[in-house]
């Protein structure tokens, strides 16, 4: 009990600190954005990786342009693989998680 009695005199103590060296209206709008955050849905990075022939790989690309997923600048360039003939290329995207 007392360890708890603790923490919350050293967040109250943290939070009066706070308070003193940002004022009252950028702490409010600290704990509004820190509020918000949880509010708003989670974002999650997803990668997506395509590995073939440069042509298989750019033709993909342009694909997924056409019909609107990603724009071909969204994309890195064409990278080398181990395999000879063979590239690859990456896209990181963020989805929201429900």
């Amino acid at each position: 009990m007392a360890q708890v009695q603790k923490f919350v005199d050293n967040q109250n103590f943290a939070f009066l600190q706070l308070q003193q060296y940002l004022g009252d209206e950028s702490l409010n709008i600290l704990i509004f954005n820190q509020f918000s955050e949880n509010l708003l849905p989670k974002r999650e990075p997803i990668k997506h990786l395509l590995i073939g022939s440069p042509k298989a790989v750019t033709s993909t690309i342009h694909y997924l342009q056409v019909i609107g997923y990603a724009s071909t600048g969204d994309w890195s360039p064409l990278l080398p693989t181990a395999n000879p003939g063979e590239v690859m290329s990456i896209l990181i995207r963020q989805i929201l998680m429900q």
